[in-house]
Order: C-alpha cells, then sequence, then structure tokens
C-alpha cells in the first residue's frame, strides 16, 4: 500500500507535573520522522518491544541511509529524552568537535578575510563526528535492545538500497550545480554521471559495512580501532587536519535541559551548545511581560518580531560551548532579563538596529532544508525529540572512499571571524570562535510541551530559523493548535541581522504587512520552509497524534520495500 508521509495514530500516554497516567490507559505510539522507511522502522522496533530510546537508535541510522542529504554518522546531533520510569529529562550532546589542530583564524586568507568554501567544502570543512557515539550511548544506558539489532534496517537499507524519491532528486541537482562532489559521491548518487530517477534503487555498500562495525564493535568499533585509522588516513589524504586521537577523546556529553514555565506549562529545550534553548525562553519570557494573548495579529507579530531580534542579539553576544566559555544562561532566560529587554520595546515602532553594534552588514541568509528531526512516544510514556545534522545539504559533499559516509561542514557553524556571517546569516562573537576540541554552536532544537492539554514534542530542521519554527509551533500549541496545525503553520523569522522579517506566503494578511512597514519593518516575502515533526498527546481525548510538516511530505512512497 502506498503512504505518504503523514502518519496520524491514536496512541500515547505521557506523565505530566501534576497527572499521572497509567500503564493499562495506554493504548498506541507515536512516532513522526522525516521519512517514511524511517517512521516504519521506529514503530517495527516498538512493536517488537522496544522502548522509544530504542526507537530513536533505529530511526536515526535509517534516516542516515535514507536521507543523506540532511544527516548522517558522519555528523551529529542532539537527543532529548524523558524517562517515565524516573521522570528525569536528559540532553544528550552529540555536537560534532572541532579537531585537535584547529585554531581560531584557519578559515582567513592573508588579509584577513574570511575563505568561505574552506569552511563549507571538503574535508577540511569537517568536525569530528557524534551521531555514532550517541547512538551507542542511547542504546547502552537509555535502551532495552542490542545496539547490533537496531542497525538492522538501516544496514539492509543501505546495503540492498531503497527507492529514489524526489526530494532526493532535487537535493543532488542543487548540490550538483552548487558546490564540489568527492569521486566517491558521485558513484554512490551519480553512478550514470548524473542523479537517480525516481524508483531507482540507490545502494550504498560502504556505509552499511560501517554500520556493521558499528553494530558489532559499538563506540571502540568506530573511534579506536583500525577502522578508525583507514578513516582519518583517507581524509587527512584530501585536505583534513583530523587526528587519530581526536576520536579515541570524543565522547558525548550529558547535559541538564532548559527548563522555563510559559502559561502555566512546563517547556523542556535543549541547552548550549544548542542556542535555541536559550534564545526561545528569552523570546517567550518577554512576550509574557504583556497582554499577548489579547493582541490583536499585527500587534502581536510585531512584538514577536521585536523579541526575536533582542534575542538573536543575546545569541550572538552569548553563547557558545559552556565547556570552554562562561555562558550566562541563568541571566539570559531570568524573567529579571526579559523584563529588562522588555522594556526597550515600543509597540508602535520598530526598534532599529543601532551603529554601535559594530557588526558586518553583507547577509547571505540562504534557505534551511537541512538537518533532520523526528519525535517518538513509547507506551510507557518514554518520548524522544532527537534533530540530528551534517548542517547544509550534503554537508561537505565528501565521501570518505572506504567508509561511505559523507562528511559533515559544521565548522562553518563556528565563528571563523567574529561578527561575520556565516552560511545562514547568523553573526557570533568570540563565544563561538574556532579552539581544538570546542564543540560549534548551533540552532538545533528538540522539544517538549507540558500542560494541562497535555504533551508535544517537536523540532525542525531549517538552519537558523528552526529557532523560530519551533517558538511559532510552540505559541501554536497554546493557541488551541493541534500537531497538524503546529507542522502546517504559516513562518516568519527575524534573527537579528540582517534586519529584515523573512517570511511565508500568506504568513501575514495584507493588513497586517501594511502595519508592520508602518510601524518601520522591513518584509520579504521567501518561500516555504522547514520539515517539523510533531507528536501530541491530548489529556481531554486520550489520543495521540503523529504529523509531518507538509511541506517535506514524501508522496506515494513504498513503506513496506523490504
Amino acid at each position: 500500500m502506498l503512504k505518504t508521509l503523514r502518519i496520524l495514530v491514536i496512541s500515547f500516554l505521557i506523565l505530566l507535573p501534576n497527572t499521572i497516567l497509567y500503564a493499562e490507559e495506554i493504548n498506541k505510539p507515536g512516532v513522526a520522522s522525516a521519512h517514511p522507511l524511517a517512521t516504519k522502522v521506529g514503530y517495527e522496533i516498538l512493536a517488537q518491544g522496544g522502548n522509544a530510546f530504542d526507537a530513536a537508535v533505529a530511526i536515526s541510522a535509517t534516516l542516515s541511509v535514507v536521507e543523506p542529504y540532511s544527516s548522517g554518522l558522519g555528523g551529529g546531533g542532539f537527543f532529548l529524552l524523558h524517562d517515565s520510569s524516573s521522570m528525569e529529562d536528559v540532553f544528550v550532546d552529540a555536537r560534532e568537535k572541532a579537531p585537535s589542530n584547529a585554531n581560531r583564524d584557519m578559515y582567513l586568507d592573508n588579509d584577513g578575510n574570511v575563505m568561505r568554501s574552506a569552511s563549507l567544502d571538503g574535508p577540511l570543512a569537517s568536525g569530528i563526528p557524534g551521531l555514532p557515539a550517541a547512538l551507542h550511548h542511547v542504546s547502552l544506558d537509555y535502551g532495552t535492545m542490542p545496539l547490533y539489532k537496531l542497525l538492522q534496517p538501516a544496514i539492509r537499507l543501505a546495503r540492498d538500497g531503497f527507492p529514489a524519491y524526489e526530494r532526493l532528486i532535487t537535493a543532488l541537482l542543487v548540490a550538483e550545480k552548487s558546490r564540489t562532489l568527492s569521486p566517491k559521491f558521485k558513484e554512490i548518487f551519480m553512478p550514470d554521471g548524473k542523479p537517480p530517477v525516481v524508483g531507482q534503487i540507490v545502494r550504498q555498500p560502504e556505509l552499511a559495512k560501517t554500520l556493521e562495525v558499528l553494530a558489532s564493535s559499538g563506540h571502540t568499533g568506530f573511534y579506536d580501532s583500525f577502522f578508525t585509522q583507514k578513516m582519518v588516513e583517507e581524509s587527512n589524504q584530501d585536505g583534513s587536519i583530523w587526528h587519530l586521537d581526536d576520536f579515541k577523546s570524543y565522547a558525548v556529553t550529558e547535559r541538564a535541559p532548559i527548563n522555563i514555565s510559559f502559561l502555566g506549562a512546563k517547556l523542556t529545550m535543549a541547552p548550549p551548545p544548542s542556542s535555541g534553548g536559550t534564545t526561545i525562553a528569552t523570546i517567550l519570557n518577554i512576550i509574557s511581560q504583556f497582554d499577548f494573548m489579547g493582541m490583536d495579529s499585527a500587534k502581536r507579530a510585531h512584538l514577536i518580531t521585536e523579541s526575536m531580534r533582542r534575542a538573536y542579539r543575546d545569541r550572538a553576544f552569548n553563547l557558545g560551548d559552556p565547556d570552554f566559555v562562561d555562558v550566562p544562561i541563568d541571566k539570559l532566560i531570568s524573567m529579571e532579563h526579559a523584563k529588562e529587554l522588555a522594556q526597550s520595546i515600543n509597540l508602535d515602532q520598530a526598534t532599529p538596529i543601532h551603529e554601535d553594534d559594530d557588526i558586518d552588514g553583507k547577509f547571505a541568509l540562504n534557505e534551511g532544508a537541512h538537518t533532520s528531526h523526528f519525535s517518538v512516544l513509547d507506551k510507557n510514556g518514554n518520548r524522544a525529540a532527537v534533530t540530528q545534522t551534517i548542517n547544509t545539504w550534503f554537508g561537505s559533499g565528501y565521501m570518505l572512499p572506504s567508509s561511505g559516509m559523507i562528511l559533515n561542514n559544521e565548522m562553518d557553524d563556528f565563528s571563523a571571524k567574529p561578527f561575520t556571517p556565516n552560511r545562514y546569516g547568523l553573526v557570533h562573537g568570540e563565544q563561538n570562535s574556532i579552539e581544538p576540541n570546542k564543540r560549534m554552536l548551533s540552532s538545533m532544537t528538540p522539544t517538549f510541551i507540558e500542560s494541562d492539554r497535555g504533551v508535544a514534542i517537536l523540532g525542525t530542521p531549517g538552519g537558523s530559523r528552526i529557532i523560530t519554527m519551533v517558538l511559532l509551533s510552540i505559541i501554536d500549541y497554546f493557541n488551541g493548535g493541534d500537531a497538524q496545525s503546529m507542522t502546517a503553520s504559516k513562518r516568519f523569522h527575524h534573527q537579528f541581522l540582517p534586519d529584515v522579517i523573512r517570511h511565508e506566503k500568506d504568513a501575514f494578511t495584507n493588513e497586517v504587512k501594511e502595519d508592520l512597514q508602518m510601524k518601520g519593518h522591513n518584509l520579504q516575502e521567501i518561500s516555504n520552509y522547514g520539515n517539523m515533526q510533531v507528536v501530541t498527546f491530548d489529556n481531554a481525548t486520550g489520543e495521540t497524534e503523529s504529523s509531518s510538516d507538509p511541506r517535506g511530505l514524501i508522496e506515494g512512497f513504498e513503506i513496506d520495500f523490504y
């Protein structure tokens, strides 16, 4: 049977702060991912008795095979987990790290200008991958099934292949025209010198073998073995600065999530090196200083924009890897800080960018279709919100010949030169400058909402726009929205610099646009963006809804492929 990516399921349970739902009240689980094959794998693992964390490992690995333009073993990710037995939330940081041979000015030319292609194309742009370590860690510490079993679906799909689909082909066409692709990459994805046609089987035999190494030998097999040595040698021959010790020393880090209260609900979000939790917390704290729910559409859009502007400025000047720099998280998410920022907002006029901000004004804000997110709920109330990435489409465009892994280009998420825009037009200060073994700042924002209504699990790809997409979906939820509306509602974005509101068509009515322009805002309509995955549980109805963003739907895909 042919199915679309959207899967609506009556299911789930969740544990709320003041509400206990017992096991006998739980129905079916919920899974939402960016590809039907990954969604199917998640449900299969749950049906076999695995928990949400087992499913998360299997889904993550499967997406690494069938959605290679967005994420993979050559990248990293964030796993936000809720354990229903302990009632604890944990944030598993599997962000990539700068190689030990990296230095602050490694992407600058002799005149001190950023060589943008150097941080985007080829293995020199690649940080040390973290996703394989996360799969082993989450499976070992939180799962109930052996890693070897969880990786079998991904191994089969890599070895036997899967049918090419329109989104993959589009990504390949864009990549072919816009960047340098390595010979092995072309061999796998363009064997006839051009992308495959819809339905053509895509096989990745080397990647299958890499997954088998991870399945049989876990963390050690990937990070400290002959396999590792071969991987480092190959990448160095083609320009990387990796060292074997970079892999031997790599480990995921468990961090406490960001928690705030908003309209009586609990929000659990990603902490640094994600910038998502602190930025969203700041925005929500600001708007809570006003009669936000009682505002008309124009005034509400203005307030949200002004709050975005201030929170992204905080992001630029304050955030970085907390293992390397002092990040004032408590201050940034405090209500006192929000009150100060709120006092500077004029509800009738846009805030101009001040000259003393002293930031390069040359911006090229690019579409954010990269990265991948999935959400999982199991019948026992465990939940996972996972966002993983290799940065831009197909990362660095470089595939390791023997392992079949596409390497990330996450080094571009560092500040190659303070306050000079990166690929997404974002600016960063010294907090996010390049240092050996440092994690680069990220916009990935896996999130939980727990309210009297129920629970929502959400996240999305989208580069710098991830944060505002999650923000607007949170607001939609508190306006009574369900999983479908949270994924489908129109979006707008402001990130401090450039000073412009970029918005999807129909995000604003003509009247609202006129009002915003009269207040001094610059508006620019752009194409649709994002691929949000949401699972919700409703206390009143006892229903779980799993919804995938209609912008990323993969139509007519045979999910019973293997």
